[in-house]
């Protein structure tokens, strides 16, 4: 008696500590934390600091905000999406995808850089941490699993296109008058060509050439930063006031400040469908890119954690003035390359960071906005996954055409409903393909000394001319029930066995035409055979009439006792006088047909 006390208690315990950890993750990795994986994680954080600065004042161009919230969104969001998230290497922040989402979602309703326009983004965040949150508390973690890689290729793809289009005004240094759209972007830059000023060019291509030199001849280092830091220099030399090319200006030396966003209930309206696709872009990236990289550590991902720790750092980040996050594929990929061992190198790169704008914003006083620019164009191309467009492109007709779709909607409309199309183009073909369950007619293997039954290959081989076997291989579910119910009408053979072992569902409308189909084929006085039903399926079958109508006779557990049971129900004049004689039951017929005949 003690003792199951004791095991109650221990349970009890363990349920609770699951519990605690599963709510403060972090108390789980900072308890593995040695000297030796702390020094790791903070060469590893330090690294990141450096490549985030250019990366993030990019980033907050996208989205149409001040340059310092590209950093502030790279501070706080990383530091929360590490303490309440489950990879050890994910680092959270600004991304190209989420920060063209947010610009073309909050444009329409407010100047660009305007306190309104901040308060909006800020706004939008709030809705889509919530959101997340949601998803994650009802566990519907499954939802994103219906962003199918097809979808993100192809948004990602257009994402690119439109950033790099969105910079061609900064790199030419001329002034656009567009609407914020693809096509009137490159209205507006093709009116202004007549206009560009040469040095901004010349500024934006030495960027461009500099960064990929570094990245080829030097590639663990921070080519991003060192080719901001050589362009500017270079916009000095030529003397960029003089030469009318735009600098980003300096930016405050400040921590990111509590402000909580001024909630308008119209807006909320106008946000909403922003923000339920960063909300789900957010979530794709992040637990696309964790997945990624624990493939290489070997470390066990837990998607709904993922959730949470997604949606608590836009919660939180949208009160620090940080806007929207997600996973960064680069900052994770150099964290991880860099050494990293647990989360505290996401929290050692954030307060460096922090570090960095208390005590160097000045420096971004002599960032031209050219440079800048260029740094995009390389962003662009490398959110351009051609890999991954070529396996989908040899994959079918109706994964390139999810990708097309979603490409071409990212550059004609808002980026929100280009996701929202490609997903549901991605249900269509999903429920295209479970609405047409695959039906293979088996026959018997005539080589086994035992039951065994194969797959039918062509016309000619030898059928038994009272009895079809086939096997349904899908869910009988209302979507596919037509189309199961078309087959069947179709078998000229009296008898029909169903072989269930590949339906793993059944709703109402499956069972009734199973029902409805064994009463048809009674009218005609012909059969309907079923075997080998999973449990789920059989149990539902015995809730209503359904079993019962079908006939409790015409139910076998296995297809070798279904074959055995219905041979003896079969016509036998037509058994004497039949050739193919394919199951193991016609053989004693042989041998007593050989020894009248003798």
């Amino acid at each position: 008696m003690p003792q199951s006390t004791g095991n109650s208690t221990a349970h009890s315990q363990t349920g609770k500590h699951s519990a605690i950890t599963r709510l403060l993750p972090f108390l789980v990795w900072m308890r593995l934390i040695t000297p030796a994986k702390a020094r790791d994680d903070l060469f590893a954080g330090l690294t990141n600091a450096v490549i985030v600065l250019p990366q993030g004042v990019a980033y907050a161009l996208i989205a149409g905000m001040p340059p310092e919230y590209g950093l502030y969104a790279a501070i706080v969001p990383a530091i929360i999406a590490a303490l309440f998230g489950s990879s050890w290497h994910l680092i959270s922040g600004p991304t190209a995808a989420l920060s063209i989402v947010v610009f073309t979602t909050v444009s329409p309703l407010a100047e660009p850089g305007s306190a309104e326009f901040i308060n909006l983004v800020l706004v939008l965040t709030l809705m889509a941490g919530l959101f997340q949150l949601l998803l994650a508390f009802f566990r519907f973690g499954t939802l994103v699993n219906f962003v199918s890689h097809s979808v993100v290729v192809g948004f990602t793809t257009g994402a690119a296109i439109v950033i790099a289009s969105s910079q061609v005004k900064n790199i030419l240094g001329v002034s656009v008058e567009s609407s914020g759209s693809f096509i009137s972007t490159w209205q507006g830059v093709i009116a202004a060509a007549g206009d560009t000023n040469w040095f901004a060019v010349s500024v934006a291509a030495v960027t461009v050439v500099c960064c990929i030199l570094v990245k080829k001849l030097l590639p663990r280092w921070p080519n991003m930063l060192i080719a901001m830091v050589v362009s500017s220099g270079y916009a000095w030399w030529l003397g960029a006031a003089d030469k009318g090319i735009q600098l980003v200006g300096e930016i405050p030396g400040s921590l990111p400040p509590f402000l909580f966003p001024q909630i308008d209930a119209g807006s909320l309206y106008e946000l909403a469908p922003g923000a339920i696709a960063i909300g789900l872009l957010g979530l794709v990236e992040a637990v696309s890119i964790a997945r990624s990289v624990a493939t290489r550590s070997r470390q066990s991902i837990h998607g709904n954690q993922e959730f949470y720790g997604q949606a608590l750092s836009n919660i939180v980040g949208s009160v620090f003035s940080s806007y929207a996050s997600s996973g960064s594929f680069t900052r994770t990929g150099v964290n991880y390359s860099s050494g990293a061992r647990t989360p505290l190198a996401a929290i050692i790169a954030a307060i460096s960071l922090a570090a960095i704008v208390l005590l160097f914003a000045d420096l971004t006083s002599y960032v031209p906005i050219p440079s800048m620019a260029g740094l995009l164009l390389i962003v662009s191309w490398n959110l351009i996954d051609f890999h991954h467009i070529g396996c989908i492109f040899k994959a079918g007709k109706s994964e390139f055409a999810v990708l097309a779709v979603t490409f071409c909607a990212t550059l004609v409309m808002a980026l929100e409903f280009a996701i929202y199309l490609g997903v549901i183009l991605s249900l269509v073909f999903y429920l295209k393909r479970t609405s047409q369950p695959t039906i293979v007619e088996v026959l018997p293997d005539p080589n086994s000394p035992s039951p065994f039954f194969n797959p039918a290959h062509n016309d000619q081989q030898p059928r038994c001319p009272q009895l079809r076997i086939i096997r349904i291989e899908g869910s009988l579910f209302f979507g596919a029930v037509n189309f199961v119910k078309d087959y069947l009408e179709n078998v000229s053979e009296a008898n029909v066995l169903i072989v269930a072992n590949g339906v793993n569902h059944i709703d109402i409308a499956g069972a009734e035409m199973l029902m409805n189909e064994a009463q048809r084929r009674r009218e005609k006085g012909q059969t309907l055979y079923l075997s080998n039903l999973k449990v789920q399926v059989n149990e539902y079958l015995s809730k209503g009439e359904y079993r019962a109508a079908i006939g409790e006779e015409q139910i076998f557990l296995s297809k070798g006792i279904a074959i055995t049971q219905i041979y003896n129900r079969l016509n036998r004049d037509i058994c004497d006088h039949c050739k193919s004689r394919i199951f193991i039951e016609c053989k004693p017929t042989i041998i007593a047909s050989d020894t009248v005949q003798n």
